[in-house]
């Protein structure tokens, strides 16, 4: 007797400064514990591969030697390495094709918001995207409580998690 085959979901883990792109709607794509970062995704409407990028800071002129290492963790590089790891499964590079969702830019470590990279990171992303024709349709960003993200392949949408809140969606 033959059993119903289960699909089953892989899940591609980021650190800070991570990227992941994919086009297996099976897959997601999850960071953890995003305070000041913000997480970027985008998502090719017509060939539906979606990736992230864990953005830690706005502007790689801080650590050049990082941005080289790790593009990911600045903003000004993230999104650019972002949508060419896209481009190898199958996006065209018509940046119209791609939607954006944002989380995070919180100010968990410094509560006084004194230094203000969450919202540093969210305006130098914004910027970014605004500057390449990305639209930008879901966002969830600020605050002061740290965010764990994942975002399904399949469907673009992205399941958020806060310890003592209940999961929220964007």
């Amino acid at each position: 007797m033959l059993l119903p085959r289960v699909k089953t979901i892989s899940e591609i883990k980021l650190g800070v400064g991570g990227i992941g792109v994919s086009a297996n709607p099976n897959e997601s794509i999850k960071t953890f514990a995003l305070g000041s970062c913000v997480a970027v995704f985008l998502r090719d409407i017509r060939s539906n591969v979606v990736g992230m990028a864990h953005v830690a800071l706005p502007n790689s002129k801080i650590s050049s030697e990082k941005a080289r290492n790790l593009p990911g963790y600045f903003a000004d590089t993230a999104i650019s390495n972002l949508i060419l790891k896209m481009t190898r499964l199958g996006f065209n590079g018509n940046n119209m094709r791609l939607i954006a969702k944002l989380t995070g830019g919180s100010h968990v470590v410094d509560r006084a918001d004194y230094f203000m990279i969450g919202k540093k990171n969210v305006l130098s992303i914004k910027k970014i995207l605004i500057n390449n024709n990305i639209k930008i349709v879901g966002e969830d960003l600020g605050n002061s409580f740290c965010r764990t993200v994942t975002v399904n392949v399949g469907t673009f949408r992205v399941t958020l998690s806060s310890p003592g809140k209940n999961d929220w969606h964007l």
